[in-house]
Formats: C-alpha cells, sequence, structure tokens
C-alpha cells in the first residue's frame, strides 16, 4: 500500500512537470497582439513567429525522438527545462523580433524533448496495474499543460503589472521548482548507454500501416492546425472583429480547445478506436463550420463554441489516429511510425498557420481564415468518408 502511494506521488509529480513544460510553449499566444504594438509586424509575421516552435518540435522528434531510452529519462528531461528557461528569458529580454524567434524556437525543442519522454516518464512511474490511470495524468498533462499556458498568461496581463515580463517571469520559477522535482525523482531506465549511440529516426510505413496511416494523419493534421490556428491569430480576430481585448478572455478561449481536447482523448476509452476516428473527424468539421460561422458574423459565441467542438474533435481524432495506428504495424517498427504522425500532425500547426498569415494582407483575417477553413473541411471530410467506408479495427 505504501509502495502504490509513492509511486502515485511520483507519478503525479513527474506529470506537473510535464504540465509546466508545455505551458510555457503556449504562454505567449495572448501577448502576441501587445508584441504587435511594440514592435510593429504583421499577421504574416505573428503566424511565422508560431510556426517556428513546430520546426524545433518537428527536429528533435526526427534527430533525438527516442533519445532518452539510451541517456535516461530525468536526464533528457532536465535539459528540456533548461531549453523552457532559455525560452522564457528571450521573451523577458525581447527587443526585437530575433528574441521572439529564438524564443519560439527554443520551446519548440523543449517540447520535442518532453512530448515522448515525459510520457514514458509518467507512465513508467506509476504502481504496477496503474497503467490506464497513468495514461490519463499523461494526457492531462499534457493537454492540460498547454491550456493553462495561455489562461495565465492572458489573466496576468490583464490584471498585473508588466504584462510582457510577469507570465515569463512566473514560468521560470515554475520551471526552476520543476527541475528541484525532477532531481528528486528517481530514474526508470536501468541500462543507460551513451548518447552517441542515439541515431537519427527516419520517417517510415510499413505496407500494413499505410491504408490507415493515410485518413489517420490527415486527421492528425487537421486537429493540429485548427489548434494552431486559434493559438496564433484568434486573439486579434477577437480583438479586431469583435472588439474583444480582455487578454484573459482571449486566453481562456484558447484553453478551452485544449481542455476539450483531453476530454476527447478520454472519451476514446469509451467509444472505441473504432468509431473515435470517424467522430473526431465529424467533430473537426463541425468546429470548423462553427468557426466559419464566428468570423462571417462576428460572434463570439460560436468562437468559443467553435474551440470546444474542435478540441474535442481533435482529442478524439488524434488519440483514435495513435491507436490505429500503433495497432496495424509491427511491433518493432511502432516508434518509427508513431513519430511520423507526429511530424505529420506538428506540420499542422506550421504550413497552415502560416498560409493564413499569407492570405490575411490581401484577403484579410476573416477571408484567410475562411479560406483555411474550406481547405481543412475538405481534408478532414475526405479521411471521414473513407473510414466510414474502411473502418479501423476496433482492437486498436
Amino acid at each position: 500500500m505504501d509502495g502504490d502511494r509513492r509511486g502515485w506521488r511520483q507519478c503525479l509529480l513527474s506529470g506537473a512537470v510535464f504540465a509546466v513544460c508545455m505551458a510555457g510553449t503556449t504562454l505567449p499566444t495572448p501577448l502576441y497582439g501587445l508584441y504587435q504594438e511594440k514592435f510593429g509586424f504583421s499577421e504574416l509575421t505573428v503566424t511565422v513567429v508560431y510556426a517556428v516552435y513546430a520546426f524545433g518540435v518537428i527536429g528533435v522528434l526526427l534527430l533525438a525522438g527516442n533519445a532518452s531510452d539510451a541517456v535516461g529519462r530525468r536526464p533528457l528531461l532536465l535539459w528540456g527545462l533548461v531549453f523552457a528557461a532559455a525560452s522564457a528569458v528571450c521573451f523577458l529580454c525581447a527587443t526585437g523580433l530575433g528574441w521572439l524567434y529564438g524564443g519560439r524556437l527554443l520551446s519548440g525543442l523543449s517540447a520535442g524533448l518532453f512530448t515522448g519522454a515525459a510520457t514514458a516518464y509518467v507512465m513508467e512511474l506509476a504502481p504496477y496495474g496503474g497503467a490506464f490511470r497513468a495514461t490519463f495524468v499523461a494526457t492531462a498533462a499534457n493537454m492540460g499543460g498547454l491550456g493553462c499556458g495561455p489562461l495565465l498568461a492572458g489573466v496576468l496581463a490583464q490584471y498585473a503589472a508588466w504584462p510582457l515580463y510577469l507570465p515569463f517571469v512566473v514560468h521560470l520559477a515554475l520551471v526552476a521548482c520543476s527541475a528541484a522535482v525532477l532531481l528528486w525523482l528517481p530514474e526508470t531506465v536501468r541500462e543507460r548507454r551513451s548518447l552517441s549511440t542515439v541515431r537519427p529516426q527516419r520517417p517510415s510505413l510499413p505496407p500494413q500501416v499505410r491504408a490507415v496511416f493515410g485518413p489517420a494523419g490527415i486527421a492528425s493534421f487537421v486537429g493540429f492546425a485548427l489548434f494552431g490556428v486559434f493559438t496564433s491569430v484568434s486573439p486579434a480576430f477577437l480583438a479586431q472583429s469583435l472588439n474583444v481585448r480582455n487578454r484573459a478572455v482571449e486566453g481562456l478561449v484558447v484553453a478551452l480547445a485544449f481542455f476539450a481536447s483531453t476530454a476527447g482523448q478520454l472519451a476514446v476509452g469509451r467509444v472505441g478506436v473504432g468509431r473515435a476516428l470517424p467522430l473526431g473527424c465529424a467533430a473537426l468539421l463541425a468546429g470548423l463550420a462553427l468557426l466559419a460561422g464566428a468570423l462571417r458574423w462576428d460572434l463570439l459565441l460560436l468562437v468559443v463554441l467553435s474551440a470546444i467542438v474542435g478540441g474535442a474533435g481533435q482529442g478524439l481524432a488524434f488519440r483514435g489516429a495513435l491507436s490505429a495506428v500503433a495497432e496495424a504495424c509491427p511491433a518493432n517498427r511502432r516508434a518509427a511510425v508513431i513519430s511520423t504522425l507526429f511530424v505529420v500532425a506538428y506540420a499542422g500547426i506550421s504550413v497552415p498557420v502560416i498560409g493564413v498569415g499569407v492570405l490575411a494582407s490581401p484577403l484579410g483575417l476573416e477571408g484567410a481564415g475562411l479560406v483555411f477553413i474550406a481547405c481543412m473541411a475538405v481534408l478532414v471530410s475526405t479521411a471521414g468518408v473513407y473510414l466510414l467506408r474502411r473502418p479501423v479495427s476496433a482492437r486498436a
């Protein structure tokens, strides 16, 4: 009994460290408007600054996604916290656009190191037989942390002094506490190897996984693209079109999408993977339709509903995609295939988001958003129809 209690305490503490790191990656979301006023850059620049984060994550996933299996979980997670702290310092020192690019890149490196290693660490620290509950802890820490970032920054920016500085000072303090906790927690990798043994992971798809990977990858891409738009340009839309200039409200709207994603991922256990992917695609399509209505009629309620419905769809689709892909591929290729799925997903928060920024100048933010929605709706509808005609295995 005491061992179980100690195991769950360690599991929850590692989840808290995971959440702190992920919160730092979305912390600047409600502050982009303030940076625009300070440095005088366009919506395109906002989307590029945001997308630099995805390039950092993808680079780490490809080059060192399996490094914690060799060197251990704690060393890699400590490096992730170092990058998170360096990112906060860049934003604190920001006197020009280059600092913002540097901060976002470092944030991406931090998230890339944490994504796989922290998930494995949380599950390994849980007591024997607690895999399902540990999965919930990891999921809640990941998406909950992403949601807490804009909420924390929005509240501090709206109701406290130094809006461009205080959120990052608070995050630095949380990172320092997280490092102390991580040094106290035990290492779970028993046989460690040198970092020189780690090799880059090439994206690869065995023949038996290709049929399910296509629709799973499309659903993941669209879900992450929807998140990308919410976290990069929704504050500008709320301010310019809806005259909502409360940073706390901006942060809350973005946070709702991530919290809804957590609920969607948890629902997969109830609905089953066979139905989670098509249901996720349908919810994503509904979320896109609500966002189109919000852009067309300038209604805050539709923005909020879009965040909730689209976020839940993203959670359903992405966890369903992970499970389906993992089930379809051989065990000795599973890690490489899942890394490939993450690369596709994170491409969704870079390429389409930059496209919205490019179109914002000639079409306006609303016109660019409608073009984005139309393209994503075609993709997710195609994936949904395919999954209805060829459902994935219920065993996934």
